[in-house]
């Protein structure tokens, strides 16, 4: 890449999502930022920051609906970018309109396209509206069951943490079915089946961090035959996402609540990858919930 070029991230997505604080964390990890830039104005900002003083090379652009007529043209801004050899990222954030709705409840703000419907019908509408940027997204990441430290966390590991290998950038995520799915996860295994330590004296209070919870886990012949049935498929199907040119790979592994046998299996799965030259970040998303 050549010296004067820029990385890029845009940050995008639903009213409510969390983008005016992404930003913020953004400007946390020293990244040039800018909201609402024009998109027309892309490339003409590109050309100023390399010949900036200050020697930007890191740059998060906040781009949301609000950008109207604008916003058609940010997928040919973004083309335009990266024909001038500008590496550009697109991060889309969204959540569910449950969450969304309690958020602009607490808030007591105005959703950008209510007008004089209701929150749910702006945010409908939004979504509608955003569809296209959602399809060209590079990494999609729902904040709908995400505290802001957990929320910080992800953008930390993904954009600061070192990496110590190149190409496919790996996440690992334990989740409580009860809870959801993780919208993102490219690949969900249930261990559900396995023996629950929420049941056991002694065990429930603690969570698959802990070794005692893990020795009570992995003493058992199916559990110990599901982590090698799945550090194998890991092993075959890593290299293959790589050489198809994917950039980012989400393996969630859930059980009811989150917080015992998805935790530990995530844990076992995290020195397997880590062995292996991957540096996973890693989410225990539900460890904190009831």
């Amino acid at each position: 890449m050549p010296a004067d070029s820029l990385d890029f991230v845009v940050i995008t997505g639903l009213s409510g999502a969390g983008k005016s604080y992404a930003i913020k964390c953004f400007e946390d990890m020293d990244f040039f930022c800018v909201d609402n830039l024009p998109t027309t104005l892309l490339p003409t900002f590109a050309d100023l920051a390399t010949r900036s003083s200050q020697k930007i090379h890191r740059v998060a652009l906040g781009i949301d609906v609000r950008e109207g007529e604008y916003l058609p043209h940010l997928v040919d801004a973004i083309a335009e970018l990266r024909r001038r050899r500008h590496s550009v990222e697109v991060l889309f954030l969204e959540a569910s309109e449950e969450s969304l709705v309690r958020r602009y409840h607490e808030t007591r703000r105005r959703h950008p396209l209510a007008g004089d419907g209701n929150v749910l019908e702006g945010i409908r509408a939004e979504r509608k509206a955003l569809a296209h940027m959602r399809e060209i997204a590079d990494r999609i990441i729902d904040t709908s069951s995400l505290t802001v430290h957990q929320f910080k966390a992800q953008l930390l590991e993904r954009y600061v943490a070192p990496k110590t290998r190149p190409g496919l950038a790996t996440s690992l995520v334990s989740f409580g079915f009860k809870h959801g799915i993780p919208f993102d996860a490219d690949l969900v295994f249930d261990v559900r089946f396995l023996a629950n330590p929420h049941f056991v004296e002694g065990l429930r209070a603690l969570d698959g961090r802990d070794p005692r919870v893990r020795e009570f886990i992995f003493a058992r012949q199916e559990s110990q035959e599901l982590l090698r049935r799945l550090r194998e498929l890991l092993q075959f199907l890593l290299p293959c996402y790589e050489r198809e040119g994917k950039a980012y790979l989400t393996v969630a592994i859930g059980c009811t609540g989150g917080r015992h046998r998805s935790v530990a299996f995530v844990e076992e799965l995290r020195s397997f990858l880590e062995e292996r030259g991957f540096a996973p970040s890693i989410l225990h998303r539900d460890l904190d919930r009831e």
